[in-house]
């Protein structure tokens, strides 16, 4: 049975799922930030999934595609310079792969978002505004 990392669930709003994964919100509206975790249960031979490689090759390419599809529709939805695609795991061990739309000039460019600057949560209505304005996106990866 899939279970979500603790850290991500107190750290986010969940969006969705899609076909493979959790769809995620971090809750810091300082950037655009999506993350994306397999919902792929533990088995035997791998209790944790903590790394692309120990998804079978069909997941594999599945999350692939989730990724691309949810990176384009972010760039597109929030007009960014650049693209942040990562999957670190030192906090938390479970696979996850981070979002972030980056833009020039934002608190942390160029530099990596990580431990620039407290998260800033969001507010209820900054909430319901951005769920709105990912909806269409979300469902393209249902």
């Amino acid at each position: 049975m899939f279970q979500l990392h603790e850290r991500l669930a107190a750290d986010t709003h969940h969006l969705g799922c899609s076909r493979l994964c959790e769809i995620l919100l971090m809750n810091d509206s300082t950037w655009p930030w999506i993350i994306l975790v397999p919902a792929v249960p533990a088995v035997p031979a791998v209790p944790e999934i903590r790394e692309i490689y120990q998804l079978n090759h069909k997941q594999q390419v599945r999350l692939l595609e989730e990724s691309s599809t949810l990176s384009q529709g972010m760039m597109e939805l929030f007009s960014g310079n650049k693209m942040n695609v990562a999957a670190l795991g030192n906090m938390v061990p479970q696979l996850h792969l981070h979002h972030i739309v980056r833009f020039e000039g934002d608190p942390a460019w160029p530099g990596p978002v990580w431990g620039k600057q407290p998260p800033v949560p969001y507010t209820g209505e900054e909430l319901e505004e951005i769920r709105a304005r990912l909806k269409p996106l979300l469902q393209s990866l249902a």
